[in-house]
């Protein structure tokens, strides 16, 4: 049972939630955060907020920056205060969105306290902090038994030379049995390690700064006290970093379990409609890929045209619906839905289904297809419905994408039979390729590209500014769910190093896993 945030009675005022986003994986999120984030009128998050956390929210919800960074600061604290206090007083249900917890170095107590000061109610949304997250990530268990009884969670931010501040360097010298863990301490590396050593802390005392915690990009460097400001600064650029000092450290060559998931380091573009993303995204994530998500088509339901509805009303004169792709079965089933019809609609038909992802959804509605064919392609769901007898005046409705392939209609129409297609949703081929992407593609920074229809081949690379395109296809390495997709893909000239068998995205997701060990291990691709 989820818990629901507590609902605020008063009619002339808002409430703030005070939530902890977690130190960046998405996957840390609490349950209790997202149904903030679902719930919430406005969105007041920071930079170390996982951008994907804020799809949770409603389409319509404003979404406000106010991230501080060293140096640049989108909002200083007072407004943002100021800011909370004015939203709540106009009746919204405020989700202020902090990275990691909002009480540990988030600022989150005082802005809890100027709420107070103004009367405005809030909740406190505690989240995974990066200081136990990360060193967890790269396998460092922040206190261990026999080693590290202790833990110390330090700010970075305080220059350890200065002789007045509000950290206890002296102290922190003098725990030598501890963990210390600073955040935010990329810039003061040097001078943390030189204040340690002369405090009483060893020159060889195991140490480790770790640069985008959590994320598939995470970087991990190992040395002692005295050598780990020389590495930092070589091997690691100006991302969020942590330092952590102790014993217990030297544990990370043995439990690092980040670094082992087969897809760790690979950056992997998914081309896959923003809608439908999510599925192959999570499998390739679990398994360690960075993935960029670069939707190339946009899909538009037709559920609510005349079309639609005299299909799902003229139900009863069919013999077979078929379903070639996932949107079609649920645009199908809105357009039931939108003339007061449900599965039962569909009891006179037999039903087809171009794959197993498209029966599972049927299954979602309640409907088991009569048919699935063993390829996941028009030319062999046609071959399977004239196995079953003959087609000769047969009356199929084919609910199917304006792009649809006609070799499934045309060998319908072949056969004899009488077809009734309908647009039940449309495809746009368009996709929005940012700078930043198409520097790394030009850097050749990109590992591979996915495409899981003809579709998204063409809205991707047609896309791509025409006098960049001759060399970013040249270089490019794609992964294709299936030979329909390969050949559109070949059109283009874009090498086809991965090809699902079969054709779905599991096994799409499988045979990009065996791509990378094998080309890791020198082996044939």
């Amino acid at each position: 049972m989820t818990s629901k945030p507590t609902e605020h009675t008063s009619t002339s005022c808002g409430i703030v939630w005070l939530v902890g986003a977690g130190p960046g994986d998405p996957g840390l999120i609490t349950v209790r955060a997202l149904r903030c984030i679902a719930e919430a009128d406005v969105i007041v998050h920071d930079f170390l907020a996982n951008p994907i956390l804020l799809e949770h929210g409603r389409p319509d919800v404003p979404r406000i920056c106010a991230g501080k960074r060293a140096g640049s600061h989108a909002m200083p604290q007072e407004e943002i205060n100021e800011l909370l206090v004015r939203l709540a007083s106009e009746g919204k249900r405020v989700c202020r969105l902090k990275g990691g917890d909002p009480f540990l170095f988030g600022r989150g107590g005082e802005e809890a306290l100027y709420l107070v000061q103004h009367g405005i109610p809030f909740e406190v949304v505690p989240g995974v902090t990066s200081a136990l997250a990360v060193p967890a990530y790269a396998g460092i268990p922040v206190t261990h038994r026999g080693i590290a009884p202790s833990v110390h969670i330090v700010t970075g931010h305080e220059d350890p030379s200065k002789q007045e501040g509000s950290v206890d360097w002296d102290a922190l010298a003098a725990s030598t049995s501890s963990t210390l863990v600073f955040l935010m301490a990329r810039r003061q590396v040097r001078t943390i390690a030189d204040r340690l050593i002369a405090g009483a802390w060893p020159p060889e005392t195991p140490t480790a700064v770790i640069a985008n915690g959590t994320l598939p990009t995470q970087k991990v460097v190992l040395a002692t006290l005295a050598t780990i400001a020389d590495l930092v600064e070589s091997e690691i650029n100006d991302s969020p970093a942590l330092l952590v000092v102790g014993k217990s450290v030297a544990l990370s060559k043995q439990l690092r379990w980040v670094e082992k998931k087969p897809l760790f380091g690979k950056r992997i573009v998914v081309t896959r409609a923003r809608k439908q993303v999510s599925e192959l995204a999570a499998r390739l994530e679990a398994l360690g890929a960075d993935v960029i998500q670069c939707p190339a088509i946009q899909i538009e339901s037709m559920a609510h045209t005349k079309e639609m509805s005299d299909a799902v009303r003229a139900l009863a004169e069919m013999d077979w619906v078929v379903f070639t792709s996932v949107n079609g079965v649920e645009t199908f089933f809105s357009a039931l839905a939108n003339n007061d019809l449900d599965a039962r609609a569909l009891a006179n038909c037999c039903v087809a289904a171009i794959g197993p992802s498209t029966a599972e959804r049927l299954q979602d509605f309640g409907i088991r297809a009569d048919l699935t064919p063993k390829e996941f392609v028009a030319e062999s769901l046609l071959r399977s419905l004239e196995e079953r007898g003959s087609l000769k005046g047969r009356r199929f409705l084919l609910p199917r994408s304006d792009l649809s392939r006609p070799e499934l209609s045309d060998g319908l129409h072949a056969a004899g039979a009488k077809v009734c297609e309908v647009t039940a949703y449309r495809t746009i081929e368009k996709a929005f390729i940012s700078d930043t992407l198409l520097n790394q593609y030009r850097q050749e920074e990109i590992d591979l590209t996915v495409f899981t229809s003809s579709s998204t081949v063409r809205g991707f690379v047609l896309s791509i500014p025409e006098e960049d395109r001759p060399a970013i296809l040249a270089k490019m390495r794609a992964a294709s769910i299936g030979p329909i997709t390969s050949a559109t893909l070949h059109k283009f000239n874009v090498p086809v190093v991965v090809t699902a068998n079969p054709y779905t995205i599991p096994a799409l997701v499988d045979a990009i896993t065996q791509y990378f060990q094998e080309s890791d291990q020198g082996g044939s691709v």
